[in-house]
This record gives C-alpha cells, sequence and structure tokens, in this order.
C-alpha cells in the first residue's frame, strides 16, 4: 500500500492520502490521537472509493506527517487541512468526513467557508454542545490535570511492557483493527510502528488542552447550513447532563441533519464500515 504524499505546510509537512478516480472528494478527518488515519480509516474509506474519490488528511503529529509548528487552534488546524489539500491538487467543494474531535473542526470549517463545504459525513463526531457540558462540569485546571495523567499512562505503554500489553485493547488495538481482517499483515506491522512512534507527540495533548476553546469558537459560528448525515453512537458521555446520543441527536435536529444510531462504540467506522459506508452512499445520492 503506497501511505500518501507530503506536503510542505507552514515550515512542516503532512501526509495526504488519496484512493479513487470519480465523484466528489470526501475528506476524512482524524479523532484525537488517532495513530494513522490512513490506516485507521481504511475499512470505511475503502468502500466508498469505487463512487468517490477519498482524500485522507493526516495532520502535524498524526501518522506519517511531521511535528506542529503552529498552535492547535481550530483556524490552524483547519487552514493546514484546506492548504495541503489544495497543494495536493485537490480542489473544493469537499464533503468532509470528520471523527471525534475533528467534527469541532468541521463545522468550523463549513461554517466560515461554506462554498467549500458540499455536506457532512459525521463519524461519531464531537458536537460543540457535548464539548461545552464536558466543560461545565469539569473545570480547566482538572481538565488539564487530566491530560497530564493521560500523557504519564501514555508514557508507561510507551515502554511497551506489561501495562502495556495488559492494555492493548483499549490503546493500540482499541477499534480492533491489529486483531481484525481489514488491514493486511504488513500494514498491522506500520500501524504498530506508528502507533510507538506518534503515541507521546504534544499535537494530541495540545489539542485536549484547547478542546474548550476550539468548541467554543465553533459553536459561536452557527448551526451548519450544508446537508449532513450523522452516524452516533452507544460510546458513554464524558458528562452527567448529557448523553453522548442526545448531544447529537440535538445538533442534527437542530441543522436538519439526518442521523443514525448504534448499538456501536465509538470506533463504529472499524466495527461496521460496511453499514455506514451504505447508509453515506444512499444519503449522498440523495442530496445529488
Amino acid at each position: 500500500m503506497v501511505y500518501g504524499k507530503k506536503v510542505k505546510v507552514n515550515n512542516t509537512f503532512l501526509n495526504i492520502y488519496t484512493e479513487g478516480e470519480k465523484g466528489d472528494i470526501i475528506v476524512f478527518m482524524a479523532g484525537s490521537g488517532v495513530t494513522s488515519p490512513v490506516l485507521e480509516y481504511k475499512p470505511l474509506y475503502r468502500r466508498l472509493s469505487d463512487d468517490y474519490r477519498i482524500a485522507v488528511v493526516e495532520k502535524a503529529g498524526y501518522g506519517f506527517s511531521g511535528s506542529m509548528t503552529t498552535e492547535r487552534t481550530v483556524e490552524n488546524l483547519v487552514a493546514e487541512s484546506r492548504e495541503a489539500l489544495l497543494k495536493s491538487g485537490l480542489k473544493p467543494p469537499y464533503i468532509l468526513a470528520p471523527h471525534s474531535y475533528s467534527g469541532i473542526e468541521a463545522i468550523w470549517w463549513a461554517n466560515n467557508y461554506p462554498d467549500e463545504i458540499k455536506a457532512i459525513l459525521g463519524i461519531d463526531m464531537v458536537f460543540p454542545n457535548m464539548a461545552l457540558a464536558q466543560a461545565k462540569e469539569i473545570p480547566e485546571s482538572k481538565k488539564l490535570k487530566m491530560v497530564m495523567q493521560q500523557k504519564k499512562l501514555m508514557g508507561i505503554i510507551a515502554k511497551r511492557g506489561l501495562i502495556s500489553r495488559l492494555l492493548k485493547n483499549y490503546t493500540i488495538n482499541v477499534s480492533g483493527l491489529m486483531t481484525g481482517n481489514e488491514l493486511s499483515a504488513d500494514e498491522k506491522k506500520m500501524y504498530q510502528k506508528l502507533f510507538y512512534k506518534n503515541l507521546l507527540n504534544q499535537e494530541v495533548f495540545d489539542e485536549s488542552v484547547l478542546a474548550t476553546e476550539n468548541a467554543v469558537k465553533a459553536d459561536k459560528s452557527g448551526i451548519i447550513k450544508c446537508p449532513a448525515c450523522f452516524y452516533i453512537s452507544s460510546m458513554k458521555s464524558p458528562v452527567k447532563s448529557l448523553t453522548w446520543q442526545n448531544a447529537g441527536k440535538i445538533y442534527a435536529e437542530k441543522c436538519g441533519g439526518e442521523y443514525h444510531l448504534s448499538s456501536e462504540g465509538h470506533t463504529l467506522y472499524a466495527s461496521v464500515p460496511a453499514e455506514m459506508a451504505e447508509t453515506f452512499k444512499t444519503f449522498l445520492e440523495k442530496i445529488h
């Protein structure tokens, strides 16, 4: 497998993987801490690339990309993705396919550059209402402490000892890709290599610290106006006041988006990729 090509953006380089030769461009956007978006989202995008052009953007600190040179604000994250796509010869309009944290980026992008976005396919994306509810219940000081604890744990896992082995199904194999059949043996080896290479990258921790600030900006940018189809998992909510699925339903109803509730967890792109692909194809056919 060719894992993409690197383009220079803000004195670093970002990796962009493309697949498919026809149709609209679907841009896959990474959730927080994803080892390599190119490998992580393969189960889903390979089932879409027969009808659509796929572009997977690996942010700074992710996958095969270089280290960050700018603050992890939503403005910078989106600007870098936009520049990387254009330098790869991929011009808008785009269909955004954000997973988890990048839902904040997708909403901000769609509202600030509406002519560039044709639709959004939410892969259990984070919505501003969930991020803001979490901010109300978890003070910034406590959140920072949690981020530092997470970083400490990742440091222990990076040593590949007993703790790493015991937690493999919550870390390197959380999506089941290392034991499933969606990736080849060589791809699994590369995934493992990248997992330990990127595990302690500062970018992920900085994104976590700026999560509330970025969510506020996305929220203030308004409700998206483009067509949207959201897959919402049964993941446990990080807050007491709002369930994960209710947060998604509330946002979808406000923007008039289609939504599908799933009993699968946060990595449903790996557990039910065929179902998701067919749902997204049906939706995109309807809006054409």
